[in-house]
């Protein structure tokens, strides 16, 4: 019988390298692959991923397994996709969280046709999420063993399709045994520092970013309260998200919070502590791991990667839509980031928050909001 074949999604950290490692031992026919993504022309060298020396380390740990080594570029699909998506998000007044996007889109779309296309059975990447199949369920996605670097929220978008081609070897170990298993394989990256920060961004703020490709997109306007009195400046509605409490430059007899953005007229808006609760949210662009439920779920919904999780019921909505209601409120829901539902440890699936300015629902929908805790405070969600 032949060896299955596994292209790895090599980065020349040590996660890759690792769960490389670990298909050489297994007894795999394993294939490197490495993306060459955009950066900004003349910051190539600042790329939190595929710079020369990262692309050096990918081929070095390559060759030291004794696999093939291929580099993909990527570039102009990676820019139009992704990068466009960030600063179009930001224009739209919405915090994005592009490492979805590249999930959905680049990895487990354009790389996994790239391991198809060479005739692999799957394809591997050093993410801590775990993979599990059953008669009843068919393919589940949960949680990485290691709390502390698990990334099972970025990977929501996943369906069947993809679970039944895709392997996380390192969703078993933590971060400290991960390293171990690279000084046990001599791998020369086993103490190297990981990658935190969005790779396209390098060693800048997305700030920085947004100001030398969009500079359009941040004009000044006025900080209000949630009662319409004005007590500040902004500097660009991009430059703020839901929940900031630092850098809005103002004085109050209390703290205030960044409670919601109006487009229309460019103004930020705060609020205190407690004006910052909501108690449901609409999100969009839903994907369920499993298939979508009949009625409504009870779940636990993460609303950012970092986030913990809250107790809510989901209720499917027509057009891939979801209504989240939590048992309580629930601050810094921001637009654009990640609704992702969970039982337990199990991804059930997961979509894109909605703002509330911008939510399109049947009249009867709205009926059935009734009262919620918006941003503004508890009233009349702002639909």
């Amino acid at each position: 019988m032949s060896k299955k074949k596994v292209v790895v999604a090599m980065s020349g950290g040590v996660d890759s390298s690792v769960a490389a490692a670990l298909l050489v031992e297994q007894g795999y026919d394993v294939v490197g692959m490495m993306m060459r993504l955009w950066s900004e022309p003349g910051r190539a060298a600042f790329n939190r991923c595929c710079t020369p020396d990262q692309m050096a380390d990918a081929r070095r740990m390559a060759d030291q397994l004794g696999i093939p080594f291929y580099a993909i570029d990527v570039k102009d699909y990676f820019r139009k996709t992704i990068v466009q998506f960030f600063i179009d998000q930001y224009a739209e007044g919405h915090t994005p969280n592009p490492c979805i996007e590249c999930n959905r889109h680049i990895r487990f779309e354009y790389l996994l046709d790239q391991a198809r296309a060479i005739g692999a059975d799957y394809l591997a990447t050093g993410h801590y999420a775990r993979i599990s199949h059953s008669d009843d369920l068919g393919y589940t996605l949960h949680k990485g063993l290691d709390a502390n670097k698990d990334q099972s929220y970025v990977l929501h978008v996943m369906g069947q399709a993809e679970l039944a081609q895709v392997m996380f070897p390192i969703g078993e170990y933590t971060k400290p045994e991960v390293r171990a298993l690279a000084e046990k394989f001599e791998l020369p990256v086993a103490k190297k520092s990981d990658s935190m920060d969005l790779c396209f961004l390098g060693k800048d703020s997305y700030k920085d970013f947004l100001d030398r490709n969009a500079p359009e997109i941040g004009q000044a306007g006025a900080i209000v309260t949630t009662s319409g009195v004005e007590v500040g400046q902004h500097n660009g509605l991009p430059f703020y998200t839901i929940g900031q409490r630092k850098g809005l430059g103002i004085a109050a007899p209390e703290p205030l919070f960044v409670v919601n953005k109006d487009i229309a007229k460019n103004q930020l808006i705060v609020g205190t502590r407690n004006e910052m609760g909501r108690s449901e949210l609409i999100a969009e662009r839903v994907n369920w791991v499993n298939g979508e439920p009949h009625g409504t779920i009870s779940a636990e919904t993460k609303i950012r990667y970092k986030s913990q999780s809250h107790p809510c019921t989901v209720e499917s909505l027509p057009d891939s839509r979801v209504r989240i209601k939590f048992d309580y409120p629930v601050n810094g829901i921001a637009s654009g980031q990640g609704a992702v539902f969970y039982d337990g440890d199990r991804v059930l699936g997961g979509g894109i928050i909605v703002r509330e300015d911008a939510l399109t629902i049947a009249p009867e929908d709205i009926i059935a909001m009734g009262t919620i805790a918006t941003p503004q405070g508890v009233g009349a969600a702002s639909i």
